[in-house]
């Protein structure tokens, strides 16, 4: 079965599947040695990660086109790819699908906010009409080549024009083609409960750690009916607690050592990333 099979499979169980988000190849690879089912590729952690800058518009397409490929080729999981507002009108939509489609993508999302976008959590955020966020929609699904490759929309419309504006603009956004739903930045835990039962579609629930929505469990959000909880950030969160604390210890002691516990093994790096395949490789060509 495909990937893009396997995540709509996913999707539609409606089991609360857990989704980590992952910044590079590597922390892609973590999350599929770990058990994890499907991988989302995160904007707000690519451009944390790659330019050192907060989740505010600064990443592109060829950015997270990049990060896709390289990711689709060091796993085999199913990968959901944030596509912020896709870089402009309807037709630059048209023109991420082609691209994220070519790089390896099983599920872009697309988002109603104005450009440039802001981190879902952050204040100060606004939306564009829900005609043009609708049309976004609809050349999103016009533009994919296979038909098993997915389509999230999500809305920020809870943060500036309330909880049943966002509902109704998620509607509209399952009744353009959307195959995923994805109300972001809900504040209160009865609107989390409520939006399983409001909408028809699968949805995600997104989890976002010292974010506005309350943590549910990812068992209790299954149970409500969400196809997907994502964490799209947890890896990010805890790769740089892992980085100051060892860089801590290393500049008060001046050195840091392996059964420290601060740092993965050697052996343990070199298996993450494949090294005994590689040898077996080079053995085979020379």
């Amino acid at each position: 079965m495909s990937t893009r099979k396997q995540l709509r499979q996913l999707a539609e169980a409606r089991r609360g599947v857990l989704v980590p988000g992952a910044f590079n190849a590597l922390s892609a690879k973590v999350i599929e040695d770990l058990g994890f089912e499907a991988i989302y590729v995160t904007g707000a952690g690519v451009t944390n990660m790659w330019f050192g800058l907060p989740d505010q518009g600064f990443m592109g397409l060829a950015e997270i086109a990049d990060h896709t490929a390289r990711i689709r080729d060091a796993v085999n999981l199913p990968l959901i790819v944030d596509a912020d507002t896709g870089f402009g009108n309807a037709l630059n939509v048209r023109h991420t699908v082609r691209t994220l489609e070519r790089a390896g993508a099983d599920c872009i999302q697309f988002e109603d906010q104005v450009a440039p976008k802001r981190c879902g959590h952050f204040s100060g955020k606004e939306v564009i009409s829900t005609g043009e966020a609708v049309a976004k929609i609809k050349a999103a699904v016009d533009a994919r080549q296979d038909a098993d490759l997915l389509v999230m929309a999500r809305t920020d419309a809870a943060a500036t024009h309330g909880f049943e504006a966002a509902v109704e603009r998620a509607q509209q956004f399952a009744e353009a083609g959307a195959d995923i739903l994805f109300v972001e930045a809900v504040t209160k835990e009865e609107e989390v409960r409520a939006l399983p039962r409001r909408l028809g579609k699968p949805q995600l629930m997104n989890m976002v750690i010292g974010g506005r929505t309350p943590i549910f469990n990812a068992q209790q959000l299954g149970e409500l009916g969400y196809g997907i909880v994502l964490y799209a950030n947890a890896a990010l969160q805890g790769a740089v607690a892992g980085m100051q604390k060892a860089l801590t210890v290393l500049r008060d002691e001046k050195e840091v050592r392996e059964d420290s516990g601060l740092v993965t093994p050697f052996a343990e790096r070199q298996r993450l990333v494949g090294k005994p395949a590689w040898d077996a490789l080079e053995k085979r060509y020379t």
